[in-house]
């Protein structure tokens, strides 16, 4: 802001020469819009400089002093206009996350530190997720703009009344698997029956649900069934050997038994890549009803475009990365031995996806969960729950 001058210079009379601090506040203020001014303050000067028994110099004006009381209301008119028009604000998005902060969303800290969104004049926050939240949820209550989430999850939230959209797909492969102790005599999934299992759930049991359906073993237990072991977040109930198989990601969970003391010859794994049954993971779903607006459709090529950046610049440095996601992590709970380790494996899913959704990806996962027996997790084939008119504005960018 700039501010008047408020000190009063006094001739020998005692009077104040207040036109002369008005004048010199003029100029002050319009220092920084000299052209502005030059237009606003056109009157003549005229100086002459008199020493008084105190010393004070003054400055006699012109007798238009008319004009400078004028000029100085129309700078303030200029600063309260400025003032009430700020300058351009970046759009904002909101980004609701599948699980915390961790190298699963690497690309999406990245873009953000390294001034990706910023410069795609975009306003990014990014709200982790957690046990309890539910994306497909959060953003049906208006909590987020874009969500990641599973396709299983997404189309299922569909299904169920929440018109979710794919509209883009950065993770190309699935790194989920079923991760069992070698000491449990499992070799392949005909040995699965009669035992536990750990299964996550709020969305992500959708893929072993199609699988065990695929293999025809019921999830209700008994000797040709399997138990269903509902699994927290962790690795605990395989280490305590409550259960002889849990659910893992390559990228995280897998590696949280090996650091807890288990050698990787001492497991046994079973990828759902290998086994045929493997679902799409962590693509970018928002509203259908959204879509229909264009500046919304613009707004979100902007933001996935910005967002492949940070996933490619991720893949060139894991380890910077993997920094960064540690320096956004606000519980202080992820290792950056972890986190870089995660950051490499995510890099795999990735790789190869500038981000559009390839149509057979989206047919397999269908497929699969529609192959669910009599207990499917989505009962027909989906109409219009993926576009490509988010990336084709991306890449005529």
């Amino acid at each position: 802001m700039m501010h008047a001058l408020l000190h009063e210079n006094r001739d020998a009379s005692g009077h104040a020469s207040r036109n002369v601090n008005q004048s010199v506040a003029s100029m002050a203020a319009c220092s920084g819009i000299s052209m502005i001014c030059d237009a606003m303050i056109r009157f003549k000067r005229d100086r002459s400089v008199a020493s008084t028994q105190e010393g004070i110099l003054t400055m006699s004006m012109n007798r238009k002093v008319g004009h400078t009381t004028a000029s100085l209301g129309a700078v303030g008119v200029l600063l309260l206009a400025m003032a009430s028009n700020p300058a351009h604000a970046a759009d904002e998005v909101t980004l609701q996350l599948k699980w915390v902060t961790q190298g699963q969303f690497a690309g999406y800290y990245v873009a953000q530190d390294k001034g990706f969104y910023e410069e795609a004049d975009l306003d990014v926050t990014i709200k982790p997720g957690g046990p309890d939240i539910a994306p497909p949820q959060v953003i049906a209550g208006g909590g987020a703009d874009v969500i990641v989430d599973w396709m299983p999850s997404a189309l299922a939230s569909r299904e169920k009344g929440v018109p979710l959209v794919n509209i883009a797909q950065p993770f190309k492969r699935s790194g989920m698997m079923l991760t069992c102790l070698k000491e449990s005599g499992i070799t392949s999934p005909d040995d699965f029956k009669g035992r536990t299992l750990g299964v996550w759930f709020f969305g992500n049991e959708y893929p072993f649900l199609s699988w065990m359906s695929k293999l025809g073993i019921p999830t209700e237990g008994g000797e040709e069934g399997i138990t269903v072991l509902k699994q927290g977040f962790n690795v605990d109930p395989l280490l305590q050997k409550q259960a002889d198989c849990i659910s893992t990601m390559t990228y995280n969970e897998y590696w949280q038994v090996i650091d807890a003391g288990i050698a990787e010859d001492d497991l046994v794994v079973f990828k759902y890549e290998d086994q045929g049954v493997s679902t799409m993971e962590d693509g970018l779903y928002v509203l259908e009803e959204n879509l229909a607006d264009e500046a919304f459709v613009e707004r979100m090529a902007r933001f996935v475009a910005a967002s492949m950046k940070g996933w490619d610049y991720a893949r060139e440095n894991p380890e910077e990365a993997a920094g960064i996601v540690l320096d956004n992590d606000a519980t202080g709970a992820q290792t950056e031995q972890h986190q870089v380790r995660m950051v490499s494996e995510i890099n795999k899913l990735t790789e190869g996806s500038d981000g559009t959704l390839d149509e057979a990806d989206y047919e397999r996962t269908v497929e699969t969960l529609l192959g669910g027996g009599s207990d499917p997790v989505i009962s027909a084939a989906p109409e219009g729950a993926w576009t490509t008119v988010v990336t084709d504005k991306m890449s005529a960018m």
